[in-house]
């Protein structure tokens, strides 16, 4: 069988210029039922009643419903028909560009290859949960499009970058302030010469990586075993935005544990000062290189550093900080079994910050927490082409594509 492509260009659908700051929505998977309602409150464009249909049904319904989901049909049948959301009528491809606290990165979207994904050539390094992976799957179906983008990267390359920047010199389709400050802007390209000319510099990267969106993607491959006997090829690719992966931002990904497992605070430092040196520190900050880690305990911080010798630098998952603290600290002195499942642990996103694993432990909901060192990309690369799996919230990534701004009609 020919090797299909990795990405291929696709009639987007997208809000007009004029209506894009009134479409534009978090990602569905980032906020709750109550606040998707209040966000989508007095803004009936916003694709929250596309992405939480929910938030139109009587209080106490179920995302999960028949109901539920026909809402979301009928809603983006409606954004359609008032002219909102419109079809690009050639296929196209889009350079995206995401800007936020002086952060910026400008990355492709595309739909990515299905057959590829199987393949082993679009990667993945998560496992999926089975509910979140079907509610994905009866969402596609029933909107007959893909409407959030899976986040991808590749490994930086010049002659695609030089592509990317040429096309975001022109005049942009639009550009749009999003959730958390940042700002959206997106340019089509559609000359044909020029979208053949990105498509194969896309294509000769040989391999893709998924940064977040590892149930979109798995859902769209369950859509397309679903739909391949039947005519048409559109079911065969999911939408997607590729960015250079020194572009990317990981943000550290915390932990909060509920009790000591029965020590003292002064127990569990005695435990600690066997694989770690500990140092006391005035105040808390993001631990500025690997292998060391920051601990809120009994109202104060201390920076633990793991003895070397106890690093395994050549397993590339069980060298990860994430992977260190659990077998060194959290396993085997609080008796943390699957992080999983496990429910006196609990993960906090960089984003909100230090102060909130203090407000957490002096609140007395958590007896101890733990700042990490982000996840390097280079990592996260290195995970997926080993074919291995990096434990549960490795990775938080800042900023987030948003919801709305195009979607992949399945014709």
């Amino acid at each position: 069988m020919q090797t299909p492509a990795l990405v291929r260009p696709f009639s987007a659908l997208r809000p007009t210029p004029k209506h894009a700051a009134a479409v534009i929505a978090p990602p569905y998977d980032v906020v709750s039922t109550d606040e998707a309602r209040a966000l989508a409150a007095d803004r009936p464009q916003s694709f929250l009643h596309i992405s939480r249909p929910e938030i139109d049904l009587p209080p106490g319904s179920s995302p999960y419903s028949d109901a539920a989901y026909a809402r979301g049909a009928q809603n983006l049948e409606r954004l359609i028909a008032e002219g909102v959301l419109v079809r690009d009528t050639e296929p196209s491809l889009y350079i995206y560009r995401m800007t936020a606290n002086g952060h910026a990165q400008t990355g492709i979207a595309f739909v990515g290859s299905v057959r590829a994904y199987e393949q082993d050539r679009i990667r993945r390094h998560e496992l999926t949960r089975p509910d979140k992976e079907g509610d994905r799957v009866r969402n596609i179906a029933t909107l007959n499009a893909q409407t959030g983008p899976v986040l991808l990267a590749y490994r930086a390359n010049a002659a695609l970058n030089a592509l990317v920047a040429a096309a975001a010199r022109e005049t942009p389709l639009f550009s749009v302030p999003g959730p958390n400050d940042v700002q959206h802007t997106v340019w089509r390209v559609s000359a044909p010469a020029r979208v053949e000319e990105l498509a194969a510099a896309c294509n000769a990267l040989g391999t893709l990586y998924i940064a977040d969106g590892h149930h979109r993607s798995a859902a769209a491959a369950r859509v397309a075993a679903q739909r391949r006997a039947a005519a048409g090829a559109s079911h065969e690719f999911f939408l997607a935005v590729a960015f250079p992966h020194d572009e990317m931002q990981i943000l550290d990904y915390n932990r909060l544990v509920r009790d000591l497992n029965g020590l003292t605070a002064d127990g569990l430092l005695a435990r600690i000062r066997e694989s770690f040196d500990v140092t006391e520190r005035p105040s808390g900050r993001t631990p500025p290189q690997p292998e060391t880690f920051g601990m809120y305990l009994a109202g104060r911080w201390y920076e633990l550093r793991v003895h070397a010798s106890l690093v395994p630098r050549a397993d590339p998952v069980a060298s990860l900080d994430v992977s260190v603290l659990q077998d060194r600290l959290l396993g085997p002195l609080l008796e943390i079994g699957d992080p999983r499942t496990d429910s006196r642990i609990e993960f906090v996103g960089g984003a909100r910050g230090l102060k909130e694993l203090e407000r957490r432990v002096e609140s007395g909901s958590a007896a101890v927490a733990f700042a990490l060192h982000p996840t390097r990309m280079e990592q996260l690369m290195s995970v997926a082409d080993a074919g291995k799996l990096m434990p549960p919230k490795s990775t938080w990534f800042e900023p987030k594509l948003a919801d709305g701004l195009l979607s992949h009609v399945l014709d």
